[in-house]
């Protein structure tokens, strides 16, 4: 049995702009980093006592949100993984909301070109997320830090679709922990919020 919590990096000017990053390599910004720390106090309590791998995708909004994680926890960042990166939006990378609903429509309908497709992403994530709990040590809890749009997919496939709810978002630097036995998971934290 592991215990995985699933991060999302801390904000971004992008974020902040309301602007799609995608794979595109967006730095945090100051408000990120000051979110990122705060995140770090409160998994440096919950984890105390327990071992722990850190491990996050390889773009540096989720890197330096693991690195302020890993360093209140005593702890280094065993892998980047290109893995979790977040879904590519292909040709909508850059635009703003209301450019991408005028231009493709519905979020989760929208079919733009160039991007990676939904099944894709949540393959990718799952595979990522198997290959950093067992190569952690036996008997260690494992910190993912990510992005909201593969968190998202995790979090339907865990769930079987019941969570996120329509209209609810994951916020920047929030946490969502889940129960893995073997093939089963159990979502144990949630942190979708109303949008």
């Amino acid at each position: 049995m592991t215990i995985l919590t699933l991060v999302r990096h801390g904000e971004t000017d992008w974020n902040s702009g309301g602007r799609i990053q995608g794979s595109t390599d967006i730095p945090l910004n100051d408000t990120g980093r000051a979110q990122a720390r705060e995140l770090a106090e409160t998994l440096a309590a919950e984890y105390a006592g327990r071992d722990v791998v850190i491990v996050s995708s390889d773009l540096s909004r989720a890197a330096e949100t693991a690195d302020i994680l890993a360093d209140a926890l005593g702890t280094t960042v065993s892998r980047r993984m290109p893995g979790l990166q977040e879904r590519s939006y292909g040709d909508a990378e850059g635009m703003d909301a209301p450019t991408f609903y005028e231009t493709y429509g519905p979020w989760h309908a929208a079919d733009v070109p160039g991007a990676e497709t939904w099944p894709v992403v949540r393959e990718r994530a799952l595979a990522a997320l198997a290959e950093a709990v067992a190569s952690a040590p036996e008997g260690a809890d494992v910190i993912a830090v990510a992005h909201g749009a593969l968190i998202r997919e995790v979090i339907m496939f865990a769930t079987d679709g019941a969570f996120p709810r329509e209209g609810e978002r994951l916020p920047n630097c929030s946490a969502t922990t889940f129960r893995l036995d073997g093939d089963r998971w159990e979502m144990l934290a949630y942190a979708g919020v109303a949008s």
